[in-house]
């Protein structure tokens, strides 16, 4: 069963300071609100019943966005045959006319640019941990990052290096 200490927090208080990360990855690769829920809870129920030992927080907050990723990753194999009526429209503007809100861009992109982008630029984790967290090589990430940045500019418009 589940031990009392995660890198020294307690599973509320783990569940406290990285639900918000979780479902925000979750989001980033899901774009839908319901599923990605399921697999923030679904992530932390692995923490609770695998109980791993972490060096640190940070080792921790790692293996949690991991494990999100990969429950989203099964989510999306297990749907795939299931049509959202969101994904047959068109994402609309924001209502605002500031277009150059970054989560409006990174909703627009692929899901392999949007985890790669989101775990960059909003989690600040380097290419070789992005790499780890992804099971990838780093080269994957630099490539994924280039041409995520890419489209990010073709969608603001501006133009290429």
């Amino acid at each position: 069963m589940a031990r009392d200490r995660y890198a020294g927090l307690s599973f509320e208080q783990a569940v406290a300071k990285y639900s918000k990360n979780v479902l925000t990855a979750c989001l980033i690769r899901l774009q839908n609100t319901p599923d990605a829920e399921d697999c923030t809870q679904n992530t932390f129920i692995k923490l609770y019943k695998k109980s791993p030992d972490f060096n640190d927080e940070e080792h921790l907050k790692a293996w949690l966005l991991r494990v999100a990723i990969n429950e989203c990753r099964h989510c999306l194999r297990d749907n795939k045959h299931l049509v959202s009526l969101d994904s047959v429209k068109e994402y609309p503007l924001p209502e605002s006319d500031d277009t150059r809100d970054i989560s409006w861009a990174l909703m627009r992109l692929p899901p392999n640019y949007r985890e790669v982008l989101y775990l960059y630029y909003i989690e600040r984790y380097k290419v070789d941990e992005i790499a780890a967290i992804l099971d990838s090589k780093s080269g994957t990430v630099k490539s994924l990052l280039k041409r995520g940045r890419d489209k990010l500019r073709e969608l603001y418009g501006g133009d290429k290096k």
